[in-house]
C-alpha cells in the first residue's frame, strides 16, 4: 500500500467519493437558493439531495474498508475471518 489511501484506491471507491461529493454539492447551493428566495419545498428537496450524498459517502467508507481489509488479508497481515456456519449443515 502507498503512502496515500487514494493512490492505492479502488474505481469504485473513488467513483462513489465523486459521486457523493458531487451530490452534496447540489443539495448544498439548491439550499443556497431555496434559502434565498422563500421556498420551503425547495430546501426540503435540497435536504433530501444531501442525505443522499451522505449515504454515498457511507457507502464509500464501507467499500474502501472491505478493500483495506482484503488488502491485509492479501499481504498476510490479518487472517480471513473463519466460517460461522459449518460446511456440512449441521449446527
Amino acid at each position: 500500500m502507498t503512502n496515500t489511501p487514494w493512490e492505492s484506491a479502488s474505481p469504485r471507491y473513488k467513483k462513489l467519493v465523486f459521486a457523493a461529493m458531487g451530490i452534496m454539492g447540489v443539495g448544498i447551493i439548491l439550499a443556497i437558493i431555496g434559502a434565498n428566495i422563500p421556498s420551503l419545498p425547495t430546501v426540503y428537496i435540497a435536504i433530501g439531495i444531501m442525505v443522499i450524498g451522505m449515504l454515498c459517502h457511507i457507502a464509500s467508507l464501507v467499500v474502501r474498508a472491505k478493500d483495506a481489509r482484503q488488502w491485509r488479508i492479501d499481504n498476510g497481515l490479518a487472517a480471513p475471518q473463519a466460517n460461522k456456519r459449518p460446511a456440512d449443515g449441521q449446527n
